[in-house]
């Protein structure tokens, strides 16, 4: 029997998967069930909208922790801004509730600037 060492801690910490329970509250899982439920698109889009023909602002689950440094607590979802003057921002969260927070505050400030312009 392999004993477990540090470093095999730490290697299966990089590859945790989360899925979301009925209420969109991460949950830490298998690798299975992972793969089962996020073959679900539909279940893990948090927000997508289209500012115009040119803009789109997408928030998703990421199913895994996209925080390298371990400082702090897990970042599961992401919001990226596809085309105009934000093209690929990217700006990440660890709530489910946040990431719609922000979402709505980015495509609020998105629709501001194609208003004035």
């Amino acid at each position: 029997m392999v004993e477990a060492t540090a470093e095999m801690e730490t290697m299966r910490d990089l590859l945790a998967c989360y899925i979301l329970d009925s209420e969109n509250r991460p949950v830490k899982t298998d690798l299975h069930t992972w793969g089962e439920w996020f073959s679900t698109v539909g279940n893990r889009i948090v927000g997508y909208t289209e500012i115009n023909s040119e803009v789109r602002v997408s928030t998703v689950f990421l199913g895994t922790d996209h925080n390298y440094s371990r400082k702090g607590p897990p970042l599961l979802f992401e919001t990226m801004v596809f085309g105009g003057e934000l093209d690929e921002q990217m700006w990440r969260y660890s709530t489910w509730d946040d990431a719609k927070m922000n979402h709505d505050a980015i495509v609020k400030r998105l629709r501001r600037n194609v208003m004035v312009k």
